[in-house]
């Protein structure tokens, strides 16, 4: 009999979610560890859900004219250092290559922690006239920062997978609706496939990308109670364009600066889901982001189950499905082992079931049980897997909404601090009093929600509030 691994999650959730959340990326075989702190291996399980985002992501933004493509990890410092608030924004973070092989290189060569200035370098020798705008360019890469904060596997890393779109246009205003246009779309990858709410909202200025003019952002609360970002869209102005010389001829045959932009979600959002919806028994995975969306499992190892079994995984054509026919493991162990795994449905098919020509059909998230008739069972999965994609995201979003404490005065803010939650008041947005509250409370400011109207004070230093702001602890 082959040795079997340690069975299951040794800790609740409730109780230590740092060593929960270990225990599940690993035993759940989405990630590996490495001899370099913050670099992981993504394994298969946590690959195939980043495969199912790319698919979703590259069909809405093919809609829209944006074209994949690549460009080198790799970057010149005299091209990292042309924008100079962009530059001071990311040099802790930057990682060097000094040599090639023993040999000291002419010119220091900086690994990508965002592509903006290798990319803008080309995109200069590409605009001419306004016919050749808007362009629209996305890249799927790794990216590596050398932050110094402990690193969670996923949600903060040395080394990242992202997708990053940086566009061009003749106009502010095409532009600026780009920013929103691509905010909603990462909500959409969020709410629809990861089946976990977010929050809309503008950066303070204190916040934003450094060298946009502005950064939208979606933001979750985790069950921690700290508040994580997620995805960005910044608008950037002319501000790269000037530093690297893009200029076109407009219909008014006057040479102008375009408007660009720059977006990007990370496999972050891998870490997110995990942290949202996992259980005391594991994962637990949406149906539309599952590399297994149904496990079949026979009651017993005999031929008749594991054909009967292999017959219904042919009435489940257009879901992913596995059959477990593997002999020595109890129907119990392929239970907790798939249930880890946060396979949404799993079948189990017995002797009596068979009799009766059904299967129980159960359900990850809620452990529901339902016994079906086997004419039926593709259309009763459907069923379950839509429910349950739905019910998910409805949770999460009543989890979220019950982290948010909106507060008044200062004294609620502390409290609601405490409790570990985040607080939504009205703010001046001044840079000074956002330092000062970040370094009392040690908090952020994570975005200015949509459609919010302020009122009254700013709770911290009496001024008129000029909008309102979500504020708590974050990854």
């Amino acid at each position: 009999m082959e040795e079997k691994k340690t069975m299951g999650i040794t800790v609740k959730k409730a109780d230590d979610i740092s060593e929960w959340y270990t225990q599940v990326i690993q035993k759940a075989e989405l990630a590996e560890y490495t001899d370099v702190s913050g670099c992981m291996v993504i394994r298969p399980r946590a690959y195939s859900v980043w495969e199912k985002v790319q698919d979703y992501f590259n069909g809405r933004i093919k809609k829209i004219g944006v074209q994949n493509a690549y460009f080198p990890l790799l970057i010149p410092e005299h091209l990292l250092t042309k924008e100079k608030e962009h530059v001071e924004g990311f040099s802790p973070e930057v990682a060097w290559v000094t040599h090639g092989g023993s040999s000291k290189l002419a010119e220091r060569l900086a690994i990508r922690p965002t592509s903006e200035t290798i990319m803008y370098d080309s995109y200069k020798k590409w605009i001419r006239s306004h016919t050749d705008l808007p362009l629209k360019i996305n890249q799927w890469c790794n990216i590596i920062r050398w932050e110094f904060k402990h690193p969670v596997p996923f949600l903060r890393g040395r080394e990242f997978l992202w997708q990053e779109g940086h566009t061009v246009f003749a106009s502010a205003e095409e532009a600026e609706k780009e920013v929103w246009d691509i905010i909603d779309i990462y909500a959409d990858v969020m709410e629809e496939l990861f089946a976990v709410p977010v929050m809309k909202g503008k950066k303070t200025d204190s916040e934003k990308f450094a060298g946009a003019d502005f950064t939208a952002s979606i933001e979750t609360v985790l069950p921690t109670g700290k508040a994580i970002q997620v995805a960005t869209s910044h608008m950037l102005g002319q501000n790269f364009s000037k530093a690297f010389g893009i200029s076109f001829i407009d219909k008014d045959e006057k040479k102008k600066h375009p408007f660009q932009n720059s977006w990007g979600i990370s496999t972050r959002s891998l870490g997110i889901m995990v942290m949202m919806h996992g259980d005391d028994k594991g994962l637990v995975l949406p149906p539309k982001v599952a590399p297994v969306q149904i496990v079949i499992v026979p009651i017993r190892a005999s031929e008749e189950l594991v054909a009967a079994a292999s017959d219904i995984r042919k009435d489940l054509h257009g879901f992913d499905v596995v059959v477990d026919d593997r002999k020595n493991y109890t129907p119990g162990f392929k239970f907790n082992d798939w249930e880890l795994k946060g396979v949404p449905l799993r079948i189990e098919v017995g002797p009596k079931d068979m009799e009766a020509k059904s299967c129980v059909l159960v359900r990850r998230d809620t452990s529901e049980k339902k016994s079906v008739k086997l004419v039926h069972v593709r259309d009763e999965a459907r069923l379950m897997l839509d429910s349950m994609q739905r019910d998910m995201l409805a949770k999460a979003r009543i989890a979220m909404e019950g982290m948010i404490a909106e507060v008044r005065d200062e004294g609620a803010f502390k409290e609601a601090i405490n409790d570990k939650k985040v607080g939504r008041l009205p703010f001046c947005n001044t840079a000074a009093c956002e330092e000062e509250v970040s370094a009392k409370y040690s908090v952020k400011t994570l975005n200015i929600p949509l459609k919010s109207h302020a009122s009254g004070k700013c709770m911290f230093c009496g001024k008129d509030a000029k909008v309102m702001i979500c504020i708590g602890k974050s990854y």
